[in-house]
């Protein structure tokens, strides 16, 4: 627990340029209060203690304006900027060196049942008011921009931005935007390609 507690200054004192000392960090930061209560909560939701999972996590909702599902999974060295209003459902899943600022909810739809929120890779950063909605997948070292809305799976090494979020960077190039007007048309492209072939077999003497 102890190194874990390490593990967690140090991501933050390496990420937020604000932070003086561990000290500060470990007593005045609501995200690595938040953390700490949910290992604790996610400790009794493992074992069966339900009611005193939720009661921890309620209590750290209440003194910390984060709200963490003692069910959520989440890995190494979670950093949470600011904190207040986040939202982290049942079973969402986080991987390591993932960076949340406030006002994020990995939530869910409604719709399923099961496995209801998403499942964020590592070394992701999810940027103020965002919202990743569904059982879907984020790729590793993806970014997702403020108040964005991503209600579908995003590849690794990718940007997203807008309600709903599109893709407008893979693996560091700009996505060219689809061009609504000049769409190319399947059905054209084919009947084309007949009409290339049946003149090649015409030139052929086949008919």
């Amino acid at each position: 627990m102890f190194e874990r507690i390490k593990e967690d200054i140090a991501a933050v004192k390496e990420r937020d340029p604000a932070a003086r000392s561990s000290l500060e960090i470990f007593f005045l930061y609501p995200g690595v209060k938040a953390i700490r209560m949910y290992r604790k909560a996610h400790f009794f939701y493992k074992h069966g203690w339900h009611f005193i999972a939720r009661l921890i996590s309620q209590r750290c909702a209440r003194k910390t304006g984060i709200e963490i599902h003692p069910g959520a999974t989440i890995g190494r060295r979670l950093v949470i900027d600011h904190g207040t209003g986040i939202v982290i459902g049942e079973t969402a899943e986080i991987g390591d060196d993932v960076l949340i600022y406030q006002g994020v909810t990995l939530g869910g739809t409604g719709k399923d049942t099961g496995k209801r929120h998403p499942t964020i890779g590592n070394n992701v950063m999810i940027s103020a008011g965002a919202k990743v909605l569904g059982p879907f997948k984020v790729g590793d070292n993806s970014r997702i921009a403020a108040g964005a809305v991503v209600l579908e799976e995003v590849p690794p090494d990718c940007t997203v931005v807008g309600v709903p979020a599109r893709i407008v960077r893979r693996n560091g190039e700009k996505v060219k935007p689809l061009d609504q007007i000049n769409v190319p048309d399947p059905v054209a492209q084919e009947i084309c390609r007949l009409e290339e072939r049946i003149k090649a077999l015409e030139e052929k003497g086949i008919r």
